[in-house]
């Protein structure tokens, strides 16, 4: 009944409104952009009808200039192309602004997963205790990533948090303005966004969006839970930072630009304060306090515009001196806003939010050969000797005469303690290694400190593996049991609180061992970590490395964190948000709100609340690894198919993802000219069947392992694991809304190929599978059924985005024909990724 009442109140603030808003597009004053809005719809019912009926891409664009426009040469059939791709570009800024500004509408303050719901089922079990027992010490932390799915430049960002805000007044001069703003605003940098540009623009929704949503939401947290407020910590809501940090396989990330992008969060959290203070001032006018809080202000100033040391302590002692003097001597009047001001002190430190460094083990493995050699002989050594040796080493080495990668990798760890200085010890304490797959990959990081002339006592860092392929995972038991034992690293362990974070990447996981297999595979490493971790009495920690879409390990997070069992360690929910994620998600106050909210509910709800659905039975995981393993057979023989990688090269955007001006960082690992498999970053390879609308790493192998169980008579155990489970439940409806934004007949061409028509079918029967069989064991008529503002969602962006493909395809089978301006085509096909990469949302 209440999903019926939201679809409906949809249809009433977005569909309606979209429409309404929609038309104002055919009057605004677009460079050679008059008609476009009265061409469109041909172009999208000749999309639609004609891939109903088998027509090509060309055979339909082609029809469309024929039967709707006066156009015979090429050059003025690209143009048109080219502004209709601008048109459709600002019609889905248009709806994800409409949408935005209707969330507060289509969300309330008791929806499952808020605290005001988790406050009233607690009440209702007479489970306050056991809450009040977990926020004691449960944190969410949310990571931001620089990586490159999304494109809009900071111009147009700004445009559309005014549009959103003018859209939520209704107010239609308003949005016929900034319409005509976006109309003449380019959508598209014109250079690649450097990673000191990447950090700046995430470091402006720090500023606009999260210092105001945490600071609001921690104080909602207390007040619901006001009889035991004490028990809230400031590190319930933290924010992490990867841009300018992250330097995994973007060469342009160096020890300086860390530097910068560390002073950068300091400044504006810095900045953030003294505007709070502000504030605080004009309300906070009595003697005594005014004194004090004008002398914070002018320290602030000094440290912002001076670069002078500040400290968070420092600030806290400033406001305890005003504290106690309005208490005493103002009957503590306005005393509410100083403590919230009090609080976001306590959250965000001088650091604003943590700066994690992250590289890759085999990059490491190049920088402990060179240095090893260098100084001992260049001789056969195991990786044991040699990390022992140079920890061992006691001595700072000068390594200005060494290779331009060690010089950045040492030049990097030596500013850590600077960095920590200035920021405080928040502010930088975790070094990540990519592609973690044995011990040698963890200790040569603490060989590093130790070469760069820290002490033993000074290393004030967490050294976090990454285990993301299905070697590292595998690896990952034996690698934390010889870790955990390695009395080097224990008595690190032992000074860093026994706490150990280890991250693991969903994102390679799917991409190397298919959907079902690497959740799986991921499931049962945090529970043997967890046990081992237990067993050697160290606190572990686990996060996740999502995306955006269920083939990243996106999807329905709340969900997923609230259907892992006892079995699996609760002490954090922690995972990276990147691209669209960050501006769809957690992209303006209310939202940013809402699913943090959603993060920390589904944490203290998973040990509050006992759930049968939650703890699998022997016989749930056995069935579980059957489907992993036939689905893993079935997805390897598919990336094994001599087709696999070149089908992606010629048929889809993957080459293109570089030639866009999305991310600084290359779309390949490895300088090769030739394509590997190995070498693919998940986003390119995950957004490139997305382009071609077949979001393969979504579903490929889920459906044709649970066929073969259902051909042997056993369905029924499929049908009882998908009630009994909610893990279960969980992949099975994000695979369902990847299914959901597939739309096979888009290429329905390939299937002529006389290259890659058989590889394409083998595609297309195994979604046909997929769907029927899913369909089949949830119940449902159609996908997405469970989830009605999503699917009506992904309809309507669809529906826009469908000329959009038809161009981006159009383009490609140009270029593959070898027919007209083939620069210009290439030019068509990566300017269609920006537009459909947006309207996705999360790219697949």
């Amino acid at each position: 009944m209440i999903q019926d009442q939201r679809a409906e109140k949809f249809r009433q603030i977005v569909e309606n409104k979209f429409q309404i808003y929609n038309s104002l597009f055919m009057s605004l004053p677009y460079d050679k952009m008059t008609n476009i809005g009265m061409l469109l719809p041909f172009l999208y019912e000749e999309s639609k009808e004609g891939y109903l009926v088998g027509k090509t891409p060309v055979e339909i664009v082609e029809e469309f200039f024929v039967n709707h426009t006066d156009l015979v040469n090429e050059d003025q059939k690209l143009e048109l192309l080219f502004k209709i791709i601008q048109y459709i570009e600002r019609q889905v800024v248009l709806f994800d602004s409409i949408e935005d500004a209707a969330f507060p509408g289509l969300h309330s303050e008791s929806d499952s997963g808020t605290i005001t719901n988790l406050y009233e089922r607690a009440y209702h079990d007479h489970k306050l205790e056991k809450v009040h027992e977990k926020l004691k010490d449960f944190t969410v932390k949310v990571v931001f990533t620089a990586h490159p799915t999304q494109f809009y430049p900071s111009s147009v960002q700004r445009i559309l948090q005014d549009l959103r805000q003018a859209i939520g007044a209704d107010s239609i001069t308003n949005i016929d303005m900034l319409l005509q703003q976006l109309g003449k605003t380019p959508f598209v940098n014109k250079e690649k966004p450097t990673p000191i540009d990447e950090a700046l623009s995430i470091i402006h929704y720090l500023r606009y969006v999260y210092y105001d949503s945490i600071g609001e939401l921690y104080g909602k947290i207390k007040k619901t839970f006001g009889n035991s407020h004490s028990h809230l910590h400031e590190n319930i809501i933290q924010l992490g930072f990867w841009p300018g940090g992250d330097r995994d396989g973007n060469p342009f990330v160096t020890a300086e630009v860390t530097k910068k992008v560390s002073e950068e969060l300091r400044t504006a959290i810095l900045k953030s304060y003294y505007a709070n203070l502000k504030d605080l001032r004009r309300r906070l006018s009595f003697r005594g306090v005014s004194e004090v809080l004008t002398k914070l202000s002018a320290e602030l100033y000094t440290a912002i515009f001076k670069n002078e040391k500040i400290s968070s302590e420092d600030i806290l002692k400033r406001l305890d001196e005003a504290e106690e003097i309005l208490i005493n001597e103002h009957n503590s009047l306005f005393l509410e806003i100083l403590v919230d001001f009090k609080d976001r002190v306590k959250i965000f430190g001088t650091h604003f939010a943590t700066l994690d460094i992250r590289q890759d083990s085999r990059i490491h493995q190049t920088v402990v050969d060179e240095i090893f050699d260098a100084i001992f002989g260049n001789k056969e050594t195991d990786y044991t000797e040699k990390y022992n040796k140079l920890i061992e080493f006691n001595e700072k080495l000068n390594f200005d005469d060494y290779s331009e990668i060690v010089k950045e990798t040492l030049g990097n760890v030596s500013q850590i303690k600077e960095i920590q200085d200035f920021n405080g010890i928040r502010g930088m304490h975790r070094y990540i290694i990519s592609n973690s797959d044995a011990v040698k990959d963890v200790m040569n990081v603490y060989a590093f400190f130790k070469i760069c002339g820290y002490r033993d006592e000074d290393i004030n860092m967490d050294i976090v593996p990454l285990f993301e392929t299905m070697e590292g995972l595998e690896n990952a038991e034996n690698v934390m049991k010889e870790l955990y034992l390695n009395p080097i690293y224990k008595k690190h362990l032992e000074r860093r609180g026994n706490e150990q974070t280890i991250m693991l990447g969903f994102s390679d996981g799917t991409k190397d061992g298919g959907y079902l297999k690497a959740n799986w595979e991921i499931y049962k490493a945090k529970e043997v970590l967890t046990k081992i971790s237990e067993e050697n009495e160290v606190k572990v920690v686990f996060f996740d490395g999502r995306g955006g879409p269920p083939a990243r390990g996106g999807g329905k997070t709340h969900d997923f964190y609230a259907s892992q069992g006892k079995t699996i360690a609760n002490n954090k929910i922690e995972l990276t948000i990147q691209g669209q994620t960050i501006t769809s998600i957690f992209g303006n106050k209310e939202q940013a709100k809402y699913n943090f909210e959603q993060l920390l509910t589904a944490g203290v709800e998973n040990d509050v609340f006992k759930n049968s659905k939650k703890d699998l039975s022997a016989k749930e995981r056995a069935l579980i690894t059957e489907l992993a393993n036939i689905s893993y057979k079935k997805y390897s023989d598919l990336k094994a198919h001599p087709m696999f990688v070149s089908y992606l090269q010629e048929m889809s955007t993957l080459e293109y993802y570089g030639k866009t001006n999305i991310g600084s960082r290359p779309s390949k690992r490895g300088g090769d000219n030739e394509l590997k498999f190995e070498d693919l970053r998940a986003i390119p390879f995950v957004g490139s069947w997305s382009q071609l609308k077949q979001n393969v790493p979504g579903f490929f192998g889920f459906g044709y392992a649970m066929q073969r169980l259902k051909e042997e008579g056993r369905f029924d155990e499929v049908k009882d694991l998908y009630k009994g489970s909610d893990f279960f439940k969980t992949l099975i409806l994000n695979s369902m809304m990847s299914m959901n934004k597939s739309y096979f007949p888009l290429t329905y061409y390939i299937k002529e190929n006389p290259k890659f028509g058989a590889f394409w079918e083998i595609l297309f029967q195994e979604f046909n599978l997929s769907k029927d069989i899913m369909l089949e064991l949830t119940g449902f008529a159609i996908l997405q059924q469970e989830d009605p503002l999503s699917r009506k969602s992904v309809k309507i962006r669809e529906k826009i985005v469908l000329p959009l493909l038809s161009i981006q395809q159009y383009a490609l089978m140009k270029i593959q024909k070898g027919e007209g301006d083939i620069e210009a085509y290439k030019k068509l096909v990566t300017r269609s990724l920006f537009g459909n990469i947006n309207a996705s949302r999360n790219s697949a």
